[in-house]
């Protein structure tokens, strides 16, 4: 029988690396939203949101069991520094979502919507890019593939990435547009979408 332990450089090294998961898991369920907190005021006005949450759910599990499909089988194997890297990708990316939401406040919400006086947010994170907190998972993403140590794991959670993050950001920036106007016409072109000066 296959254990995932096995998929690791050392045992300390599967020992990190499912701490960080949990950590990650445990940020998404109570940090991030997944379950709701009593302490934000206000409700959006309507949701929007298009289907793209249901597409974000289903393209992670599908891309992350298929990543580790591809750690099973070894294919597009990296050294086992990889390990090592990703886990600092992974770290990184949980952090920089949860203080992109902290930033952000009682105007987070795991659904499209708009509040009820909600102004453009350009400051810590999202002063260079517009969706931090989608970076924050794109680099956890990455970082998975690379703790995985296979090309073929970060290629496909990347790809996945990209079609159900992508049609969400385009969701989401029509109906902040339609919102709040010139201001957030103006706060995007100052800024990327995702990465600084590059997307």
């Amino acid at each position: 029988m296959f254990y995932l332990a096995e998929l690791f450089p050392t045992t300390t090294a599967a020992s990190i690396f499912f701490l960080v998961y949990a950590l990650w898991l445990l940020s998404e369920l109570v940090i991030g939203g997944i379950i709701p907190r009593s302490r934000r005021r206000g409700a959006p006005i309507r949701y929007e949101d298009k289907s793209s949450r249901a597409l974000i759910s289903l393209s992670m599990f599908v891309s992350i069991t298929i990543a580790f499909l591809f750690a099973v089988s070894g294919t597009a194997a990296l050294p086992s520094l990889a390990f090592y890297l990703g886990i600092g990708l992974m770290i990184a990316g949980i952090l920089l979502r949860q203080w992109s939401i902290a930033v952000l406040g009682r105007y987070f919400s795991r659904t499209v919507g708009v509040q009820e006086g909600q102004a453009v947010v350009d400051r810590g994170p999202y002063r260079l890019v517009r969706h931090p907190a989608y970076t924050g998972s794109l680099l956890t993403m990455v970082g998975l593939g690379f703790v995985l140590q296979s090309w073929g794991a970060v290629l496909v959670l990347i790809a996945f990435f990209g079609v159900a993050f992508g049609y969400r950001i385009h969701v989401e920036e029509g109906v902040l547009t339609s919102k709040l106007g010139d201001e957030y016409v103006a706060y995007a072109k100052k800024t990327k979408r995702l990465i600084p000066y590059v997307l």
